[in-house]
């Protein structure tokens, strides 16, 4: 089987990495530039790289297109222009769906199909040097196929994304941007909101930006994103998030009316109804928002503390992604918040720290 994967960054270079090796299977990766091909040969991802879109096209059995998603509609078109091989598979990664089928349906692929695909995982690193064989894993993969799509290619694909370890779910197109975009794309307009909001205050008084250290930086982290990823996600699934928004002002508004009224039971009953469905969300599966494995102690202002942790830390084979100093100064307690790649990791760091005698919280 002959793969190509046009976009070989952090979601395209893992795939390249869950394929590339196995038996029978031969990955080619497009780049757009000489400069990010040598990134990617250097990183040995796929078997090949190319700058041409035909080389990267001909011959393939699956193409994956994991460009941005305001050039997804460029490059099906591109792909729907070239002889491509009978029977090949065209797939995606986009976090939206329905604009992309609609633009397949409309387009005549030749012997070709067309099959979307959303996997849902990330990474707070992106490009190829972020890409990892374990970045499906137990993530949830979303595939919106169209109606007249024959079974076996169907099939086909699942069969090959078994590789990824990914757990695979069929989606009507429409459904998925509505529900993707109420769990992911609503969340990271909220926090941006947020974060310019304090900004805004902060300009009359630093103050804002100091105290705003910890948990508000921790809960709106994904404001951080990609600016040009985002404004085209959000263009793309407008139709979308513009009804998502009106029902958020009027969750807001409510709240307004809770407290303009100083109802408390209305406030304790709207609190009680989050934390209850909230109680019952998968945890620590891997999704479109990353998850966190931090922990936080609280360390004394002593020489070489620091450094104890780290060492006791790496003696018991407990792997430290990122160690960051909140606060330390004489005679004020530091916060040290230690991140680590996986709950095990977690879990195993939290014991020892504890059974030393440190204050530990989460």
């Amino acid at each position: 089987m002959h793969i190509s994967i046009f976009g070989v960054g952090l979601i395209g270079g893992s795939l390249a990495l869950c394929f590339k090796g196995k038996p029978g299977i031969t990955v080619t990766g497009y780049a757009h530039t000489q400069e990010y091909a040598d990134q990617v040969t250097a990183k040995s991802v796929v078997d090949k790289v190319t700058l041409s879109v035909e080389e990267a096209a001909q011959d393939a059995d699956v193409i994956f297109l994991c460009v941005p998603v305001g050039s997804l509609e460029t490059y099906i078109k591109r792909l729907s222009e070239l002889p491509l091989k009978p029977g090949c598979i065209i797939t995606d990664v986009g976090s939206t769906k329905a604009s992309i089928a609609e633009c397949a349906a409309q387009l005549t692929l030749k012997e070709a199909c067309f099959i979307g695909g959303h996997p849902m995982a990330g990474s707070e690193r992106s490009g190829v040097g972020a890409a990892s064989t374990v970045l499906f894993e137990n993530a949830y993969y979303v595939l919106t196929p169209p109606d007249q799509v024959p079974q076996e290619k169907l099939d086909t694909l699942v069969e090959l994304l078994a590789h990824t370890r990914a757990h695979i779910v069929k989606v009507e197109p429409r459904l998925h941007d509505e529900i993707v975009g109420a769990i992911s794309h609503l969340p990271h307009v909220i926090a941006v909101a947020l974060v310019n909001q304090i900004s805004s205050y902060n300009e009359e008084n630093p103050l804002y930006r100091t105290l705003a250290a910890g948990g508000f930086r921790d809960i709106t982290r994904i404001a951080s994103s990609d600016p040009v990823v985002w404004r085209d996600i959000l263009l793309n699934n407008r139709n979308v998030m513009l009804p998502l928004l009106r029902d958020w002002n009027e969750g807001i508004q409510r709240f307004m009316d809770m407290l303009e009224n100083q109802d408390g039971p209305a406030i304790e009953e709207a609190f009680r109804r989050a934390g209850e469905f909230r109680s019952v969300l998968p945890e620590r599966r891997k999704g479109m928002i990353v998850s966190r494995y931090d922990l936080y102690l609280d360390v004394p202002d002593h020489p070489g503390i620091i450094g104890r942790i780290a060492t006791d830390l790496g003696t018991n084979r407990i792997n430290l992604s990122n160690m960051q100093i909140i606060e330390s100064r004489e005679d004020v307690p530091g916060v040290m918040r230690l991140s680590f790649r996986n709950e095990m990791e977690q879990e195993r760091a939290k014991e020892l720290l504890i059974s030393q005698g440190h204050s530990v919280y989460q």
